[in-house]
């Protein structure tokens, strides 16, 4: 069931609640997995805006309590606009919005600097391609970028209703590999295939 919750299943969490009947385990709140999914969905196809004002409605503590999270998701608008050609928006969000907590946290002045390095090049070519940004900025422009903004800002989520940011069975699953890893250096043995994950997500 924590698996079920914590990665956002509701349907699948619903109905094993039902068919295990579980009575005795505290309720689960099957609405926040759904307020959650769409937080996390809004982020995933570039819609920040969206996103930071669902977060702000569900539990506006969450930014107001998390200064990286929340640079981290004006950082993500900031790609999207770059992404999109909108030049004189991307300039224009990052002075207001992004330097000032650049000044105000230091730490954060290498990640603006090295996204404001992607208005140099054309967001549509590729790494290779004349015109294209090189590799070290051009992932800023990958899916994965998004799916990292997503998943810190559903952890937090996570947190603030006292939830586990990981489900034991992810945990475990890793703990397993990473005994097979050692042990396969010293014996031959059967190993268990962890199909359910992706390799990045055993490694992460």
């Amino acid at each position: 069931m924590e698996y079920l919750v914590i990665e956002g299943y509701k349907s699948a969490a619903e109905e094993f609640s039902q068919e295990a009947d579980l009575q005795d385990t505290p309720p689960i709140d099957f609405d926040a997995i759904e307020s959650r999914l769409s937080i996390k969905d809004a982020v995933q196809r570039g819609d920040l805006r969206e996103a930071i004002e669902k977060v702000n409605d569900l539990n506006p503590e969450i930014l107001d309590t998390n200064p990286q999270l929340y640079f981290h998701l004006h950082q993500q608008r900031l790609i999207e606009l770059i992404r999109q050609g909108r030049i004189s928006d991307a300039l224009q969000f990052a002075q207001e919005e992004l330097a000032p907590r650049g000044e105000e946290n230091p730490e954060f002045l290498n990640e603006l600097e090295r996204t404001m390095a992607l208005l140099a090049f054309d967001p549509t070519q590729s790494p290779s391609a004349a015109g294209g940004a090189p590799s070290e900025i051009a992932d800023l422009l990958q899916p994965a970028q998004r799916m990292k903004t997503a998943t810190e800002l559903n952890t937090a989520i996570l947190e603030s209703l006292s939830q586990g940011k990981e489900a034991k069975l992810m945990g475990l699953t890793r703990l397993l590999v990473w005994g097979e890893s050692m042990l396969s250096e010293r014996a031959e043995f059967p190993k268990v295939r962890a199909s359910c994950f992706s390799e990045q997500d055993l490694l992460m």
